[in-house]
């Protein structure tokens, strides 16, 4: 295939998933930082608003959990019943997809994202038929908790020091025309543990013992509001012209050969970068007094480690060959539109390598010119 059938060819593929997307339904998530929050009650108040604007809205699924607030809002509204099924002797409900596409109302509300489904179910996974719901041309309101984001599974382990086994992937959260937040504080979330409004009264001072801890609701809601920030910056990518856009950031980690300083390096950029939502680039200036013939077998070895934990995290890996470090960091940013350089503290090996050239001084005098950052990294 030549390169102008396959610039054609990708012109099709384009148009066509244009066009998938056009017939796709559209789809709202909320998300909170854990249960208790109001996820399900706000799906319900805005069903409640749909309908009296004429909307054809239905209750795919809602889990109540027995809470009053919640189930006074379902009264009322349209609902579609869950199918029964009978699993290991016992007989269980699960959300009817084949009815909620048979019926096709304009918008499904449908709890519990993460859900797994019964075993014989036509997807594994709930989230997998809200995929099929929205191929279908129908909207969808849904909810999830922060824990259940896939890419966060080890970061929300860490805090709550429990498994959490449902989770969706994190192209699923991508795919949501709009996702909402919904926010309390540590005491607002307590408060109602309390009053008896999340769990039955004797639960309530095991879950205070536990997950309803104010250090770990307040780690918690920084994941949720950080999560929805990053789904704003995808939707200004898509849906604001170029030409109005702020700068993307773009951020450059430069390393040695100094194994330690080097994975600190990659880990805090690649983190800053996933903050940002940004692409990252990793730079090796190769001196003369580096090259592969003058550098012992280990510190080859830790560089290529290096390289790969950089590509891991999603850096694209830079090696030049070139005894002006500093001016060669300045050229690079300068190619590829860097915002940020991020280097190790003094005392690291790379930073006084820099400091004791004049170019340096230069490289600051023309940041200062322009609307580069640079970073010194703990």
């Amino acid at each position: 295939m030549t390169e102008e059938e396959k610039i054609k060819e990708q012109s099709v593929e384009h148009f066509l998933d244009l066009i998938k997307r056009s017939r796709r339904g559209k789809f709202k998530i909320y998300i909170g930082m854990s249960a208790g929050v109001g996820k399900t009650y706000r799906m319900l108040k805005e069903a409640r608003t749909l309908l009296r604007n004429g909307i054809d809205v239905k209750i795919g699924y809602v889990e109540t959990h027995k809470r009053k607030e919640t189930e006074a809002l379902i009264e009322g509204l349209p609902i579609i019943p869950r199918r029964k099924l009978f699993y290991k002797g016992k007989e269980l409900e699960e959300m009817d997809l084949n009815a909620i596409i048979n019926l096709r109302p304009e918008v499904v509300i449908v709890d519990e994202l993460a859900h797994s489904n019964i075993e014989g179910s036509k997807n594994e996974k709930r989230w997998q038929d809200v995929v099929d719901i929205l191929n279908a041309g129908i909207n969808v309101i849904s909810a999830v908790n922060i824990q259940h984001i896939e890419s966060l599974n080890e970061e929300v382990e860490k805090i709550t020091g429990a498994a959490i086994n449902e989770r969706i992937p994190d192209k699923v959260l991508q795919m949501a025309d709009e996702v909402v937040n919904i926010d309390l504080t540590a005491d607002e979330l307590v408060d109602r543990l309390k009053q008896g409004k999340i769990y039955d009264e004797q639960k309530i001072q095991q879950a205070l013992n536990n997950f309803f801890q104010a250090e770990r609701i307040l780690q918690l809601r920084e994941l949720a509001l950080r999560e929805v920030a990053n789904a704003v910056e995808r939707k200004i990518d898509i849906e604001v012209p170029k030409n109005i856009k702020v700068r993307p950031e773009l951020f450059l980690a430069c390393i040695s050969t100094n194994e330690a300083s080097a994975k600190i390096i990659i880990r805090k950029t690649a983190r800053l970068a996933s903050y940002y939502r940004s692409r990252w680039y990793l730079l090796y200036v190769q001196t003369s007094n580096e090259s592969s013939d003058k550098i012992n077998l280990a510190s080859q070895r830790h560089l290529i480690n290096n390289f790969k934990l950089a590509t891991q995290l999603g850096g694209e890996v830079l090696k030049v060959k070139d005894n002006n470090v500093a001016k060669t960091i300045w050229e690079t940013a300068e190619k590829y539109d860097i915002t940020t350089i991020c280097i190790g503290k003094p005392h690291f090996k790379f930073y006084q390598l820099v400091m004791k050239t004049a170019i340096f001084t230069q490289l600051l005098n023309k940041m200062t010119q322009t609307h580069i950052d640079l970073v010194i990294l703990s």
